[in-house]
């Protein structure tokens, strides 16, 4: 088994000497820095000098116990993977341990493997945890409007918005639906020097013809049918700030032209006037359509283009960058929180489907995904039942190949045929208590072969 422990802290809270040592065992020689603790108090105080990435506590040792001491953490705003230390058939335990914030539990007698696999899951919630956080301080803005992602794609992205928030070039951000283009107008936005200004959006689909030239340019009283008072248009209410023109491909011939007039001489006029006004304003467009085929169409206007596209940025597919995909699987459960408390737990099978999905819809997609599977497991463990991911095999049949995946090369093909048999008797035998005939006809072989 790969694990990647390095580097990370590790506490390990118990009176028993040999579960520190066994643990100490299982986890050093796989680089994890190991620190312990006898009891309740001195857990505390570690936490507290040293603040581990990891806690592994002891339900039942000296005052206080390991979940007295999870409640402590909870109230205290500690926000540390906590692994409960349960025995197996303490099912109440586990539950109550879940609810009071625990990231997991571990079973006695201890499995190694789970050990590690669960220690390194804590670790990389942990760091993933603390680069949202990073994000968070680095933009210093509302969490719903930060850019996620550390992924190469996403690192152009970052640098082409550092090299032109400072300026006034008009930036065209493209990319498909779902992919955050509009995140990216507000840090551009948020880090220019028009900061201070407004930010004045327009969804160009969202209007039709006859109210889109009006509601960007603004219009004088009488200037057609419903036109009770002077209305002041998009480009005045963004002086001094920015405009950001979505879908901007939705638009007609004629709103274009008036378009193009703006970037070339930033004059404008309101609807039903002839008075010249100034568009003392930044241009951000952004379109999931392909502008420059569109000129050579004829559905678009070359000039428009050009003047748009001074300076390009193209938000990569989700698919393209699915190694965001857990730092954003992070964000969106610390985003959604089922009435206000923890953020929800997800189990390994639920993140390796949410890794291995398409997403035709990209972030957009995938934040509708957590935030309904949070709703549906009440904030709890979230599974694969509680994913419903759409235009894609069923769950059960992306969890087959998700193992499938997992266990390919393990072991020649008749050594894994072998073993996949073997458990499978053993569950049909669990099932059905013991019973060698009924779970034959459950399997659908003849009783002698188990």
């Amino acid at each position: 088994m790969t694990t990647t422990l390095a580097g990370g802290t590790v506490l390990i809270a118990d009176d028993e000497e040999p579960i520190l040592d066994l643990l100490r065992d299982i986890l050093e020689p796989e680089g994890a820095l190991v620190r312990t603790a006898r009891s309740g108090r001195e857990a505390l105080a570690a936490i507290e000098a040293e603040e581990p990435d990891v806690a592994i506590l002891d339900v039942r040792m000296p005052a206080p116990d390991g979940l007295a001491v999870l409640q402590t953490l909870r109230e205290r705003g500690v926000d540390l993977p906590v692994l409960i230390v349960t025995a197996q058939d303490s099912s109440t335990m586990t539950i109550e341990a879940m609810q009071r914030g625990a990231y997991d539990y571990l079973g006695k007698p201890f499995d190694p493997d789970e050990i590690l696999h669960t220690v390194q899951r804590a670790l990389e919630h942990r760091r993933l945890t603390r680069r949202v956080l990073n994000l968070e301080r680095q933009f210093n803005q509302d969490p719903r409007d930060i850019l996620i992602g550390s992924s190469g794609p996403m690192q152009h992205v970052y640098k082409l918005i550092g090299r032109v928030a400072g300026s006034d070039a008009t930036v065209l951000i493209t990319g498909e639906s779902g992919t955050g283009k509009e995140l990216v107008a507000h840090v551009l936005h948020r880090n220019s020097t028009r900061r201070e200004g407004p930010f004045i959006a327009v969804n160009c689909a969202a209007l039709p013809e006859t109210l889109l030239e009006s509601e960007i340019f603004g219009h004088e009283k009488g200037a057609f049918t419903g036109a009770l008072a002077q209305r002041k248009g998009r480009f005045e209410q963004a002086a001094k700030g920015t405009i950001f023109l979505d879908e901007i491909g939705e638009v007609s011939a004629t709103t274009q032209k008036k378009l193009l007039r703006v970037l070339q001489e930033r004059t404008f006029e309101r609807v039903g006037s002839n008075a010249m006004l100034k568009a003392n304003v930044r241009v951000i467009a952004a379109t999931n359509r392909d502008l420059l085929e569109g000129s050579r169409s004829g559905n678009f206007r070359e000039d428009l283009y050009y003047r748009l596209n001074v300076v390009n940025i193209h938000m990569p597919a989700l698919r393209e960058r699915q190694d965001d995909i857990p730092l954003l699987i992070d964000h969106f459960l610390r985003k959604h929180r089922f009435g206000g408390g923890e953020a929800a737990p997800i189990s390994d099978a639920a993140m390796t489907l949410l890794q291995e999905h398409a997403w035709p819809g990209n972030v957009r997609q995938l934040e509708n995904t957590i935030e309904r599977a949070v709703v549906l497991a009440q904030g709890g463990l979230i599974g694969p039942e509680h994913l419903l991911l759409d235009g894609g095999p069923s769950v059960h049949a992306q969890m087959l190949d998700s193992t499938l995946a997992r266990i390919l090369g393990e072991a020649p093909l008749p050594q894994l045929l072998e073993r996949l048999r073997g458990r499978l008797l053993a569950l049909a035998l669990e099932r059905c208590h013991g019973d060698l005939s009924a779970a034959a006809r459950l399997l659908g072989v003849d009783e002698r072969v188990l």
